[in-house]
């Protein structure tokens, strides 16, 4: 492992613009150092399908016939504010000047890979078909990997370098989630001379939401209330309000149960106040469930052996573009990669975790 070099390709992509969307000019420099590997690379049309800048790249190693095809998955958008990133190491730790994010999620992944790539041609390693996928537009919806021709991969195994936890973490448990839309329609009035011949959507609101169960309902069920709009003067009787939320659950059951209280509480609010209430509910994505002792894991597990990484099996609470890839015949899990504290100006990650995440990914290589 070329540690430096691991360090200043992490702090190169880092300091590289790509805001959800605008993705594509990190697109291009991967695009030509993955070609100086060696690797065949194509960028999709996934950008025109999502109002990206950029698609998704599928670069494709070839290897030794006999040997088992696997796949690696990271994206290459940033939440923001990840404009201008300016990384900092202090004491074995990356962080940003404290402006932005640190932008770990997702360039960390992608660094662990391009670098065990790297090392593969550098040592002329002997391995299986390597393919790997950087996808567009993966914080707000995974609709990089949602636009992905999947007839296009070979791999059945697939590997996604995107969870907080630490190297060694083994995801196997992903949530499907449901968008909930809702709108409430009153009535204006003059809030000072006539309050009584509205009615208020903003009252309306308040009431369905107060009587939602939210945030954590069960071990494997969430809900939450992201935004309200809607409004205006004060002496108008509020016409109509807006709110967007959010169901996840590992149990489809469980998240239809919890999304459908929802919806009736807005029903039954509307009709206690006399209004109306238009409701949408749209499964932004599936769940996934990996066997315990399922390739793939095993895989990861004969890997951090190798390297005396602990490992564990663990579920996470968020999506990701593992749900996506086992919803189209890829069986893959979700690895930690030691993103600490992400989407948060307080994103960090430990050069160890870096380097131990690197370490993994050539491992898988190697055995596959």
């Amino acid at each position: 492992m070329n540690k430096e070099r691991l360090l200043e390709r992490f702090l190169k992509y880092v300091r590289i613009d790509s805001p959800t969307k605008e993705e594509r000019d990190f697109a291009l420099v991967l695009m030509e150092e993955l070609t100086a590997l060696g690797l065949e690379v194509t960028m999709d049309d996934a950008g025109e399908k999502t109002g990206s800048n950029s698609g998704n790249l599928i670069a494709k190693l070839p290897g030794d016939k006999g040997r088992r095809s696997i796949l690696f998955s990271a994206h290459m958008d940033t939440v923001s504010p990840g404009r201008g990133i300016k990384p900092v190491i202090k004491d074995g730790t990356i962080w940003s000047d404290g402006t932005t994010i640190l932008g770990g999620d997702d360039k960390a992944g992608i660094a662990a890979v391009m670098e065990a790539l790297t090392i593969i041609k550098e040592e002329e390693l002997p391995h299986g078909d390597i393919e790997v996928i950087f996808t567009i537009f993966e914080e707000g919806g995974l609709f990089g990997a949602k636009n992905l021709d999947y007839s296009n991969l070979k791999s059945k195994l697939g590997f996604v370098l995107d969870s907080g936890g630490d190297p060694g973490d083994i995801i196997v448990q992903g949530p499907a989630q449901n968008k909930i839309d809702v709108t409430f329609i009153g009535r204006e009035a003059h809030a000072g001379v006539a309050p009584e011949q509205g009615i208020s959507a903003v009252m309306m609101a308040a009431e369905a939401i107060s009587n939602m169960k939210l945030l954590r309902i069960d071990e494997e069920t969430t809900a939450n209330i992201g935004a309200i709009l809607g409004g205006g003067p004060t002496n108008i009787v509020t016409k109509e309000v807006k709110f967007f939320a959010e169901a996840r659950s590992l149990s489809d059951e469980k998240l239809k149960v919890q999304s459908d209280h929802m919806v009736a509480c807005c029903v039954e609010a509307a009709k206690k106040f006399g209004g109306e209430v238009l409701t949408s509910v749209e499964n932004a994505y599936g769940a996934f469930s990996i066997p315990a002792d399922h390739e793939a894991v095993k895989m990861v597990e004969e890997a951090c052996k190798e390297l005396s990484i602990k490992t564990r099996t663990t579920t996470s609470g968020g999506g990701s573009d593992t749900n996506i890839l086992n919803q189209n015949g890829i069986h893959a899990v979700n690895l930690g990669i030691g993103e600490r504290k992400p989407h948060t100006l307080e994103e960090h990650l430990h050069i160890k975790d870096l380097e131990d995440t690197a370490r993994i990914v050539l491992e898988l290589m190697k055995k596959a």
